[in-house]
C-alpha cells in the first residue's frame, strides 16, 4: 500500500495534452499543487487554458520545460513529489517518414528520461503511466481465440511492430520499459508503479489545440467519407473525464496495483454513426450500413489503412474487461454516446467540422 501526501506537489507530464489537461483541472479545483511540464511554458497557446483553470481554483499551477528526449528534463519539476502522473508521449498517427524515430525511439526514451528523474528523486512514491489498451493487443484478431474475445491485463501486445502498428509497438514498448525500470530501482520498492490503460479517447477537450485519434475519426463522420458505409470495425471507447478520473484515483487509491484497463463501452464504426445520427438527424452524411470488407480491403490505401490492417482488424470480434478499474479505482463510466456527441459539437464550433 502507498499513501500519498496530498499536500505534496504532484507531477504531470505533458500537462498541456488532452488527457492531461483535465488530470491537472481536477486537481487544481481540489486543491493541489500541481507541476506541470510542457515543451514550452512561454507558448501562450500551449498553457493558457491551464493558467485560467488555476486562476479560478484553490489548488496552485507550477508550470516547467521538459522535453522527452532531454536527459535530466524533469529532475527540477519532481522535486518535493511524491505522485508522478506521466502523461507525455509522442503522438503521431500518420504522416511520418521513419516510424522508429517518429514514434518508437521518443517513446522508450522518454520514458527512460522519466524514470531516471524517479530514481534521483527520493521523495517520489508512485508513478502513474498513462499506456494504452493497444499496449494489450495489436490487431483485433489477437482476441479471437480469447474467452468471449476479451482482452484483460494480462494480455500483452505481441504482435505489432516498427513495420506495423507502429503506435501500437510505442505504447507496449514504453509500457514494457517502465515495469522493467520499475523492477530495477536501486532502493527495492521505494516506488511503485500503476499503468492506465484507456481505450479510444473521446469526449471534449480543454483546448481547442488537444490532438487525439477521435478527432480525426470524428471528422470522417462530419465530412462524408464513410456516407457510403462504415467499415465493421470494433474498438473500446472511454469518455477523456473518465481517463482522467481513473489517472487521478490510481494516484491515490493505496491498494492500487498493476494495470487497468479504461474503456466504457466496445462500439462499432456503425454503432458511433448511429449515436450521431440520433442527436444530429441528417445533417450530416453518416453511414447508414456496414461497409464490405471486400471493397473496403481494396480501397483501404484511399484512407490511410493498409490492406493488412483491414485484413486483421475489420470483421473481427473484440472486448475488454475492465472490471479491475470499478472494483479498485471505483470508476462509474459515463455513456460514451454521450461523449462522442459532446465531442463532435465541439469540433463543429471549433471549425474542424463544417457548420450545417
Amino acid at each position: 500500500m502507498t499513501t500519498i501526501d496530498p499536500k505534496a506537489p504532484i507531477l504531470i507530464t505533458g500537462a498541456s495534452g488532452y488527457v492531461a489537461g483535465w488530470i491537472v483541472k481536477n486537481l487544481l479545483e481540489a486543491g493541489h499543487t500541481v507541476h506541470a511540464t510542457v515543451r514550452d511554458p512561454a507558448k501562450t497557446s500551449s498553457v493558457a487554458h491551464l493558467q485560467k483553470i488555476a486562476d479560478h481554483s484553490t489548488g496552485t499551477l507550477k508550470l516547467f520545460k521538459a522535453d522527452l528526449l532531454t536527459d535530466r528534463a524533469f529532475d527540477e519539476a519532481m522535486a518535493g513529489c511524491e505522485l508522478v502522473i506521466h502523461t507525455a508521449s509522442p503522438f503521431i498517427i500518420s504522416g511520418y517518414k521513419d516510424a522508429n524515430e517518429a514514434l518508437v525511439r521518443p517513446a522508450l526514451e522518454g520514458t527512460r528520461n522519466v524514470f531516471r528523474s524517479v530514481e534521483r528523486t527520493p521523495s517520489v512514491k508512485r508513478v502513474v503511466l498513462t499506456s494504452s489498451v493497444v499496449a494489450t493487443y495489436g490487431d483485433n484478431q489477437d482476441a479471437s481465440n480469447l474467452p468471449n474475445n476479451t482482452l484483460n491485463e494480462s494480455h500483452w501486445n505481441t504482435t505489432s511492430s516498427v513495420d506495423h502498428q507502429p503506435y501500437n509497438y510505442s505504447k507496449v514498448v514504453a509500457e514494457r520499459e517502465a515495469w522493467k525500470l520499475h523492477g530495477e530501482q536501486s532502493q527495492p520498492n521505494r516506488w511503485d508503479l500503476v499503468c492506465v490503460n484507456p481505450g479510444l479517447v473521446v469526449g471534449p477537450a480543454l483546448t481547442t489545440n488537444s490532438i487525439s485519434a477521435s478527432i480525426s475519426t470524428l471528422q470522417q463522420f462530419g465530412d462524408g467519407t464513410m456516407r457510403f458505409g462504415a467499415p465493421h470495425l470494433l474498438m473500446g471507447l472511454v469518455d477523456v473525464r473518465d481517463v482522467a478520473d481513473a489517472h487521478i484515483r490510481a494516484g491515490f487509491t493505496p491498494e492500487a496495483n498493476g494495470r487497468y484497463i479504461v474503456s466504457a463501452d466496445t462500439l462499432s464504426m456503425l454503432q458511433m454513426g448511429s449515436a450521431l445520427r440520433e442527436k444530429y438527424g441528417s445533417k450530416y452524411p453518416f453511414p447508414l450500413i456496414p461497409a464490405p470488407k471486400l471493397g473496403f480491403w481494396l480501397i483501404a490505401p484511399l484512407f490511410g489503412m493498409t490492406r493488412d490492417f483491414v485484413a486483421r482488424n475489420v470483421g473481427h470480434k473484440i472486448a475488454f474487461d475492465n472490471g479491475r478499474s470499478q472494483r479498485d479505482l471505483k470508476i462509474q463510466y459515463r455513456d460514451v454516446r454521450v461523449a462522442i456527441c459532446e465531442h463532435f459539437q465541439q469540433l463543429i464550433d471549433d471549425g474542424l467540422i463544417k457548420k450545417k
